[in-house]
């Protein structure tokens, strides 16, 4: 069996998989109590780790009893996409947060008290710092400000995966666009397997359920001073309260759509709004592939909302055809992650 985990700010998600078949699964979830006795994410690591044990010992079995434990990569520094082994400058650089404090820091340590004891491989799949752009793409406008690349590199990777076995090729055959819509929207196009740009969710791009995308900088720096906001009040606006949250007060596509579908027009226009940046990004991901695109794919929870398929293909489809994986089960992904490394597809590869 395979253990997969996932940790999140308030929970930790765990899976065992045998093979492709999904044997358990649990949200091991930290209440707000919980988490205050620490005082930062790092030292959440005993209990958490505990907390995987407990699953464990919930469904009949151990760290010893598995072949391998798969975990979501933290904020490393930059890196090519992959499976990496987790070694001990991994751990450092996710325990001291050397590039971020993130909960998801906390994976590749966990992973590694318990296959440590039990004699057993462990690893990471794609974490969001992969970084494969091309020189050019990192060309800002300012020289100080170098364009970064922070991806949903997980799901977009296995979607591609996926994608290219269904057409019948290896994933380095082939050319797409690759748009996560979730929580955060990733648009990357991928040249023969690499993504060799992607908009930065936090900071470019189309806004999302929570983020604001790309603004107009001179009227972001004067409502900054304006308001006169601390740097951290400035993040939050623009990464948890903006995009749908700031123009209709929730995060909840399906609300969004509840509102739509009783006639409210403001919501309409707002739903539609997103899905007009978000075919506008994949336009210009087009160019970066200089037009040679195969296939066009949706994928995350937005994909469910047919109204957002619709009016995003309506005004791409003439780029290439649109295909839609709708969700994201970042546990599963970790699982054929594993399955690929196991079967040769993906070789191992090592954080330095």
């Amino acid at each position: 069996m395979i253990l997969a985990i996932n940790p999140g700010s308030t929970s930790t998600k765990v899976a065992l998989y045998e093979g492709s078949e999904l044997v358990a699964q649990e949200s091991l979830d930290h209440s707000a109590d919980e988490l205050a006795h620490f005082h930062g994410i790092a030292d959440q690591l005993p209990m958490r780790t505990q907390a995987v044990l407990d699953f464990l010992s919930r469904h009949g079995t151990s760290a010893t009893d598995l072949e391998a434990i798969m975990a979501r990569g933290g904020l490393l520094h930059p890196l090519a996409s992959g499976i990496y082994a987790v070694n001990d400058r991994m751990l450092h650089d996710c325990i001291e947060g050397a590039v971020h404090e993130h909960a998801a820091n906390l994976g590749a340590p966990i992973a590694h008290a318990l296959a440590a004891g039990a004699g057993i491989p462990c690893y990471i799949a794609d974490p969001v710092s992969v970084d494969e752009f091309e020189d050019v793409a990192r060309i800002s406008g300012l020289k100080e400000l170098p364009r970064r690349s922070l991806v949903h590199a997980l799901n977009i990777r296995r979607v591609a995966y996926d994608i290219a076995k269904a057409h019948g090729k290896a994933l380095n055959e082939m050319n797409m666009i690759v748009a996560h819509l979730g929580g955060g929207i990733s648009i990357a196009p991928l040249c023969q397997g690499r993504i060799v740009d992607v908009n930065n969710a936090n900071e470019q791009g189309p806004f999302s359920p929570e983020r604001a995308g790309g603004l107009p900088a001179s009227a972001l720096v004067r409502l900054c001073f304006e308001e006169g906001a601390t740097e951290a009040e400035v993040v939050k606006r623009l990464t948890r309260t903006g995009g749908l949250v700031s123009y209709l007060g929730t995060n909840d596509a399906r609300e969004v759509q509840r509102r739509v579908d009783m006639g409210d027009s403001e919501a309409a226009l707002v739903l539609q709004g997103m899905a007009y940046q978000i075919a506008k990004e994949i336009g210009a991901m087009a160019t970066v592939l200089e037009g040679d695109v195969d296939v066009i794919v949706l994928t995350g929870g937005l994909a469910h909302n047919d109204a957002i398929v619709g009016w995003v293909t309506a005004r791409v489809g003439f780029i290439a055809p649109v295909e839609v994986v709708p969700g994201e089960n970042e546990l599963e992904a970790l699982n054929d992650a594993y399955l690929r490394l196991r079967q040769g597809i993906e070789t191992e590869r090592t954080y330095a």
